[in-house]
């Protein structure tokens, strides 16, 4: 498959996956993302979307966003 259909796929995927809501989970999986979402203060949602994105970066089929000296940072290293 050519970089460009996978993008196509990626982003098609991306805007099913808009509506997280619908997407069905086993419980464990559910009630982990429910307890990583309440520990870290932000809806299911969200996270989903936060590791969702990572996960595309971290395996090269997204771009990975560039942070300038100037960004705020949340978090620790």
């Amino acid at each position: 498959m050519s970089r460009p259909d996978l993008q196509i796929i990626l982003r098609r995927a991306a805007l099913m996956l808009r509506n997280v809501a619908g997407v069905p989970l086993d419980p464990a999986t559910a009630d982990a993302l429910n307890s990583i979402a309440a520990e870290m203060k932000i809806g299911r949602s969200d996270l989903i979307q936060i590791v969702l994105r990572e996960w595309l970066e971290a395996n090269a089929y997204l771009l990975v966003r560039q942070l300038d000296e100037d960004s705020e940072t949340d978090g620790s290293a």
